[in-house]
């Protein structure tokens, strides 16, 4: 599994899982959210494959072969990235000793 959230930056931080069953039962209907919070600014996505599996599964129906992969991935929003980066930067400067002068 990998995630890309644009043509130009893969993920910075990603997370996946995979889980299969030969029977599955739900007693009730799940109750997922997926949320990413942080600072700075945040991209963020998810992503679920299905196999023998819907969207909305029925409660007490019995399911088979069922394969399940799910991956979320979040980066840092490019405008911050450039400034986080320039941070970065006059940080190293300002710590750069100054030449010295030899007579």
């Amino acid at each position: 599994m990998s995630f890309r959230h644009s043509e130009n930056r893969p993920a910075d931080v990603e997370i996946g899982v995979a889980a299969s069953a030969k029977r599955l039962r739900f007693k009730r209907k799940p109750e997922t959210r997926v949320e990413f919070e942080g600072e700075p600014g945040i991209e963020s996505d998810s992503h679920t494959d299905r196999e023998n599996l819907p969207e909305e599964v029925e409660p007490g129906k019995v399911y088979r072969d069922v394969r399940v992969r799910w991956i979320a991935g979040a980066r840092i929003a490019d405008a911050d990235v450039q400034d986080l980066e320039e941070k970065i930067a006059d940080k190293v400067r300002s710590e750069k000793p100054a030449p010295s002068k030899e007579n």
